[in-house]
């Protein structure tokens, strides 16, 4: 297989784009780091696309070896013929070679190689001529044999009979067949076990859909409902239609007048052979599409979340909700230093409303706190209720923010939060990451394993391996996007960056303590552990902000320095200028960007990116998504009435709907179809986690705690 040519076809891209993209992959370039400073090469391929042709190459080599390992143990057993070494090549996937395999890999003892073992072969190639029950029977006499065990004809024809029925469940082209048929007719049957009443597997107590339109979030739902054992499920696939299909490649001449054994074999082959082995293949294959599809929304909803822009230049007050344990609030300054902690308890079953009140008030007075960041958790509407009636009684204009804390007590029970607060105790901890969750979203996320952060569905039940792999990813193109402060960045944060690993992290923040701050990127190269390569990969992600060189502060990579240098000078600039802001305007000063590339020794592309970062250093890609919605009242749910319409935040993306938190402490369901009037596949279409939208709602449930909003809202 030609691999390159494979690649390009199936991602849409050019050959020498995906050529360019293995060989920088093979060279170990990371992704962030080919997507971008190698876009001449690859010919500006984003980091979306780089890893899927990333996870297609891992595939296809996986597939390449497979093959190789099939023809070399095929070609010893000496049953290697030109046409199936032919087959075997062309195959395009693992299953399809699989397939072909099937008939030569060793196996266990099973009944039809027992009968081998008993001498039935001959009687089996007798069988295939197709002669009637009492004809074969008749045949079978003469191989009865009591050392090997055949007492009589029936045994030594139910011998024959498993022989052939085996060579039927080996043949690659029926198997093939009848997969594609059963994912094309079959269904996907589940009943309920027990039936009780209010369950979430409810609707799938009685549920038959077919394999072909089956939901994504179905599938999972439906393993879910199965391995907790309250479903039973089984693929129902068109038995008839496949017996049929296997008589006629099998039968040659079918006599009507006659009953050919053949048949008893062909349906025996597929009841006991053929049909278990494709139900589990096409359940594994639904399984596997299904989760990749959530895995793809889950990656789609975490970069969202991480990429929410940061609220900067405020003290806030970190509030993590209890009820008997109290409330421990943080108070964080705009460098997401902890100024000070206490607990207070205003909610049941102590009620100290007056005195918890007290403590507010003369903290914000203290600190300056403009803002309080309220985790959504257990007790956060009790406390959100104390809060709204504070504000109403202090003169200084402080508004509040309920925040997701999906992952914070994760993070505050982990050996990293020991580290960073060793005298806080848990409560404490997470206090100050809900405020630094909303200061930022980026750097204090990636303290937190990404699969309890709480934006995807069903993620427990997919695989960990590849989820977690996939969500590495997004995280680690989100912080190469934004880019970090070498000077203030945790190390939790500088391992994501392209080319470091912890370890290497670890020295960097090591360093940093023991030296004091880095003034040149060129300092890096003194961590220990970080040679020439980490540092290529590294370095144009790093930010020095007041170092000895302006460009350190800007995404302008070391290699092209002396490029900007010169676009500097031949624009009439100096770095001092660049050292005192952004040059607006300079890429109106340029007549041809061709000739000037190619002066400086770049590419267009490249310059491109030098033109824009100079333009506006190290600018945030964060600024352009939705601020938060800040708050100085509180709703209950029972405010809500249909036909009300508000601001909401997404708060998660589905396959079904989308989950808006407009503020009552119970987000409400966008289901697919309301989200807006055209027909889309999928949420994701047209909107994503962090979104504000404007909703209206529909139907509200205070007993099942319901809301359904729709999207369709009058301009």
């Amino acid at each position: 297989m030609d691999i390159i040519r494979a690649l390009a076809t199936e991602l849409g891209i050019k050959t020498g784009q995906a050529e360019a993209a293995v060989k920088l992959i093979d060279e170990g370039n990371t992704i962030p780091f080919i997507s971008r400073y190698r876009k001449e090469a690859t010919g500006a391929l984003n980091d979306e696309v780089l890893r899927a042709l990333y996870d297609r190459l891992h595939y296809l080599r996986n597939l390449e070896e497979k093959k190789e390992q099939v023809l070399s143990s095929i070609e010893e057993q000496g049953k290697l013929t030109d046409e199936l070494r032919e087959k075997i090549l062309a195959a395009q996937t693992l299953v399809a070679v699989d397939d072909l395999y099937r008939p030569y890999r060793p196996k266990r003892r099973t009944r039809a190689i027992i009968a081998k073992e008993k001498g039935l072969e001959p009687l089996a190639n007798i069988l295939m001529l197709q002669m009637t029950k009492k004809t074969m029977l008749e045949e079978a006499t003469a191989y009865i044999d009591a050392e090997k065990e055949v007492a009589t004809a029936e045994e030594a024809l139910a011998g024959a009979m498993d022989i052939v029925a085996e060579a039927i469940s080996d043949e690659a082209e029926y198997r093939q067949y009848i997969r594609k048929l059963t994912m094309q007719k079959g269904m996907l049957v589940s009943e309920a076990k027990e039936e009780t009443a209010e369950s979430v597997y409810e609707m799938y107590y009685h549920f038959s859909e077919g394999l072909a339109k089956l939901a994504g979030h179905r599938i999972l739902a439906v393993n879910r409902g199965e391995k907790e054992k309250i479903l039973t499920v089984k693929v129902e696939a068109p038995k008839e239609d496949i017996l049929r299909y296997l008589e006629k490649k099998t039968i040659l001449n079918e006599n009507p007048n006659t009953t050919p054994v053949l048949k008893e074999v062909i349906e025996d082959s597929y009841k006991r052979l053929i049909g278990p082995a494709i139900e589990r293949e096409v359940r594994n294959e639904l399984t596997e599409k299904a989760e990749d599809g959530a895995i793809k929304v889950f990656g789609k909803n975490l970069e969202q979340l991480l990429m929410q822009p940061p609220i900067t230049g405020q003290t806030v007050l970190g509030w993590d909700p209890a009820f008997r344990t109290g409330c421990k609030l943080a108070v964080v300054d705009p460098t997401g230093k902890v100024l000070d902690t206490v607990v207070i308890y205003p909610t049941a079953p102590q009620n100290k409303v007056t005195e918890a009140m007290a403590v507010l008030k003369k903290l914000i007075a203290k600190y300056n706190i403009t803002l309080i960041s309220v985790g959504n958790g257990t007790a956060s509407r009790e406390s959100e209720q104390v809060i709204v009636k504070l504000l109403k009684e202090i003169p200084q204009p402080v508004q509040y923010i309920i925040v997701n804390e999906a992952g914070a007590s994760v993070y505050s029970a982990s050996k990293l939060a020991t580290e960073e607060f060793p005298s806080f105790d848990v409560g404490q901890r997470s206090a100050a990451s809900i405020a630094r969750r909303l200061q930022d979203p980026l750097a204090e996320l990636v303290k937190i394993d990404p699969k309890s952060i709480g934006v995807g569905q069903y993620q427990h039940d997919m695989n960990q391996k590849k989820l977690g792999e996939t969500l590495e990813g997004v995280v680690e193109d989100c912080v190469n996007k934004v880019g970090v402060d070498l000077n203030t960045a945790s190390a939790s944060l500088l391992e994501y960056i392209s080319g470091i690993s912890k370890p290497i992290a670890k020295n960097i923040v090591a360093h940093r303590e023991a030296n004091g701050r880095f003034t040149s990127r060129r300092q890096l190269l003194k961590v220990a552990k970080l040679g020439p390569k980490a540092y290529e990969q590294c370095a144009g992600f790093m930010r020095i902000q007041g170092g000895d060189n302006p460009l350190d502060a800007t995404s302008v990579h070391p290699e092209s320095y002396e490029s900007a240098e010169k676009l500097l000078t031949s624009l009439g600039y100096s770095m001092e200028d660049l050292a005192k802001g952004g040059l607006k305007g300079i890429s109106g000063k340029i007549k041809n960007k061709k000739v000037l590339a190619a002066e400086l020794g770049v590419g267009e592309l490249t310059l491109d990116d030098i033109i824009k970062e100079l333009e506006k250093p190290a600018r945030d890609p964060r600024e352009d998504m939705p601020k938060p919605i800040l708050r100085s009242d509180v709703m209950e749910m029972e405010d809500l009435t249909p036909g009300m319409i508000l601001k909401g935040t997404v708060r998660n993306v589905i396959d079904f709907g989308a989950f808006v938190d407009i503020g009552v402490h119970q987000d409400g369901l966008v289901h697919i179809s309301q989200i807006c009037d055209r027909y889309i596949k999928h949420p994701l279409e047209a909107v994503s986690v962090g979104d504000i939208v404007d909703v209206q709602v529909i139907s509200v449930d205070v007993k099942k705690k319901r809301i359904a909003l729709t999207m369709k809202v009058a301009k």
